[in-house]
Formats: C-alpha cells, structure tokens, sequence
C-alpha cells in the first residue's frame, strides 16, 4: 500500500520521506514501486502533460506559508473536495480495485501466452531510468521516461539482446515522459519469449553502424507483470 500511494502522491511530506529513503536502500521496495507506475501508466494516458499556470505557485505559497494570523481567522468548511482523508480513502479503494483487477487473471489464468511484459531499465552507475511495457497485442513498448537527460546532440536508442545474438535497433526513442515504438513482425516472438531491452546513448538520429556506439545507460529483462 505504500508503494502504490508513493506512486499516486497522495502520502504526506514525512511519509514520502520514508518511502524515497526504501526505494534508495531496499532493491525490493523500489521494484514495487516500479511495478505499481507500471500498473497505474494507463490511468494518465487520456491526460496530456500541461504546463501549470504561474499562479499556481503563488496559491501554493500562500496556503503553506500563511501567516499565523490567516491560520488562525474563521474559515469556511473544507467541502468534500478539499478533504486528504476523502482523496486517501478513494486511492486506497483504487488500489483494492486495481489489486482485484490483477488477481482475476491470477486465480483464472488465459491460456494464451502473456500479452503483457514489463522491464525497469536501469544501469549501475547511470541516472537514466525508464519503465518498459510490451504489449503485445498491439505490437508495440511503451516508455515512461523517469528520470536522467540526453546530452545536447545525442538521442537515447533502443535495442532488443537476445541471448548473445548482437543488438537489435528498436529505433530511436523520442524526446517526453512517454514514447511508444512500434515493434517489428520479426522481433515480436522473441520479445514475448522475454528478451532484454537495452538503452544506449547515441548521435543525433541514431546509432550510424546499425549497432550500439554509445554508452549503454539502461537495461532490464522483459518479465511478466
């Protein structure tokens, strides 16, 4: 539960503290994390990133740094909206409703094979991050961009390793918080059979050999959610 409400952002500053320190030390807390953003991505497709308008931060300020006076003059009932409790109560329920959602498949398992992996790539060393789904019957990744740049002039590449065969260009993964590649016919059954996805850092338009020139900044196995 605190893995999940971490990713919804409905915990308290002392809370979140907490839990950014586990993900820091604990690989297993931090792959829960990474799992609930996985499980939670297809809640925030329809919403399009916005840049929030300047007075948001003055209303923001104004309300964490009132003075004592403003804190302590009569004010109007905080309505139903406005409530902490109202907005953790319904995430709790949205993650009892996702948790059930991921059971059924669970207890009543499709005979096809798994339509849907996931990898966390990472690196050692690296502060490139990205979450990887293969949905497979749309053939196609989605990434969600967590966190690390692309140097000025360089794209960010990815490739499919299977086994020690050479690298597989994806292509290359465009600029954003999400990006969607289209995969191939002949890299499908290989990524259903769960092959690794690597990033690499290459020039401007991707790598110029048809294999990784660049730094490898980030890579994890494809794993069934």
């Amino acid at each position: 539960m605190l893995a999940a409400e971490y990713v919804l952002g409905v915990l308290d500053a002392d809370e979140r503290q907490i839990a950014s320190r586990r993900i820091d030390a604990e690989n297993d807390f931090a792959r829960l994390v990474d799992g609930w953003a996985v499980s939670f991505s297809p809640l925030a497709a329809a919403y399009p990133e916005i840049e929030p308008p300047a007075s948001v931060k003055t209303a923001v300020d104004r309300r964490l740094f009132a003075s004592a006076a403003s804190v302590t003059a009569p004010t109007q009932p905080r309505g139903l909206w406005s409530s902490l409790a109202f907005w953790r109560g319904l995430a709790a329920a949205a993650v009892a409703a996702l948790a059930i959602y991921i059971a059924v498949p669970i207890l009543n398992p499709p005979v096809e094979p798994q339509a849907r992996l996931v990898a966390s790539l990472a690196a050692e060393g690296s502060d490139v991050k990205y979450l990887a789904v293969y949905d497979a019957a749309h053939h196609e990744v989605g990434l969600s961009h967590v966190s690390g740049e692309r140097t000025s002039g360089k794209d960010f590449e990815l490739w499919m390793i299977e086994g020690k065969n050479p690298p597989v260009s994806m292509g290359v993964i465009p600029a954003g918080a999400t990006a969607h590649i289209i995969v191939s016919p002949a890299a499908q059954q290989k990524l259903a059979q769960g092959a690794v996805l690597a990033v690499s850092l290459e020039p401007a338009g991707g790598s110029p050999t048809g294999q990784p020139t660049g730094p490898v900044v980030a890579a994890g196995d494809l794993k069934g959610i």
